[in-house]
Order: structure tokens, then sequence, then C-alpha cells
């Protein structure tokens, strides 16, 4: 599982793709969430959208992000 670390409350899901790098562009994001190829916390999730917050976890293509916050590693 890749650790995605983030500095405010949330990241919305295409946001968290990119940054994760399991995908190049907001738009590839957009197509692969309003397919249904995304899952948060286990459940498909098509509002790209959608705000993670520290402890959520998202998959897509067999692989598993989990989401934390930089102010938990001070």
């Amino acid at each position: 599982m890749s650790e995605i670390m983030i500095r405010d409350e949330f990241i919305k899901l295409g946001q968290a793709m990119k940054l994760a790098g399991a995908v190049e562009s907001g738009a590839e994001a957009k197509d692969v969430i309003t397919e249904g190829q995304v899952t948060v916390n286990g459940e498909v999730d098509t509002r790209r959208g959608r705000k993670l917050y520290p402890g959520d976890k998202f998959s897509y293509r067999g692989k598993e992000y989990s989401i934390a916050s930089r102010q938990d590693r001070s």
C-alpha cells in the first residue's frame, strides 16, 4: 500500500490519484472514476470531487493507496 501525505484537512479523489501517480492527468482521473474503476474505503465511488481525509483508502488497478496527514508525522 502506498501512503499519500497531505498537509490540508482533505484532498479530492482526482487530485489524490494524480499525486499518487495512479493517473497522468485530471481528465484520466475523471474518466476512470466516472466509469466506476475506483473504490474508496472498499466501495465504488464515481465522484471525482469526493473528499478524502487521513485514514481513507482508495484502490485503482489492484493498487491500494492510503491518505495520511503530514501533521501526524511532525
